[in-house]
């Protein structure tokens, strides 16, 4: 089938390709897309395009190098589409932080434990201060081990 209008439609292939992929250069040039899967996925539609057209042209170099330049996006696309299917799998819950004492009492103001606990006590998010019967006990928040519920 090679009449007026089919070469009409593979000759706006050809262009459309070229217009994809020269677009999707442009904008990773430019900074105004990550080369990511957007990326990849132009490229793939404008090499499909491109072996179109140059099947039909006996532009066989053109067809070689749009073939592998269709290898390298389908691969690409595959390998981010692997990992973010593994990163999904990987995550794991966010975990409140388990509570810790700190015996304050038994901090001597004249050394340097003076300077750790004004930083524990500076630098803490979470602070609560209890009495007991051994003395003055700050609770400070300490990370739990994560646990893998996958």
């Amino acid at each position: 089938m090679r009449g007026p209008p089919m070469e009409l439609l593979w000759e706006i292939t050809g262009w459309a390709g070229a217009a994809a992929m020269l677009c999707a250069y442009m904008t990773v040039s430019m900074g105004w897309i990550k080369p990511g899967s957007t990326f990849q996925a132009v490229n793939l539609f404008g090499s499909c395009a491109f072996i179109i057209n140059g099947t039909l042209h006996g532009a066989w170099p053109s067809v070689v190098t749009n073939v592998a330049w269709f290898l390298i996006s389908a691969v690409a696309l595959l390998r981010m589409r692997s990992r973010t299917e593994a990163a999904v799998v990987e995550t794991e819950p966010i975990i409140a932080p388990a509570l810790v004492t700190m015996d304050l009492v038994t901090m001597d103001p004249g050394t340097s434990d003076t300077f750790a606990r004004d930083a524990v006590v500076r630098e803490t998010a979470v602070r609560e201060t209890c009495m007991t019967d051994t003395g003055t006990h700050m609770v400070v928040p300490r990370p739990s081990p994560a646990v893998n519920c996958a």
